[in-house]
């Protein structure tokens, strides 16, 4: 589940802070901890996270629609929750393709 701790631990992750909670916890990720660029394994593991929250979303919406006992309010709840993933892992590459961009744009 992505709330503010794990936000701030991305947003740490990004400004330099390697070893924070959430996104960064190189003892579970095998990317950063496998020598790997910091910023691939937090990026993978946000996507495989949003990944994860999508499903949940869409089995809410399937439990609301079908009548298996899910509150309406709990669906939305959970498709909140895979949007505003979806928007910050949008928003983390879009930052990082710009920063690629503008140093390819360099001269020496």
């Amino acid at each position: 589940m992505i709330d503010a701790g794990t936000i701030a631990g991305v947003m740490k992750g990004i400004q330099g802070g390697a070893g924070s909670a959430g996104f960064l916890d190189t003892t579970t990720n095998t990317a950063a901890s496998a020598g790997d660029a910091p910023f691939a394994g937090m990026f993978q593991t946000m996507v495989q996270q949003t990944s994860a929250l999508d499903k949940k979303a869409s089995q809410a919406v399937t439990g609301v629609l079908t009548g298996q006992g899910v509150e309406i309010h709990d669906a939305m709840i959970a498709t909140q929750k895979a949007d505003m993933a979806f928007e910050l892992a949008l928003q983390v590459r879009n930052k990082a393709v710009a920063a690629y961009q503008q140093m390819m744009g360099m001269q020496f």
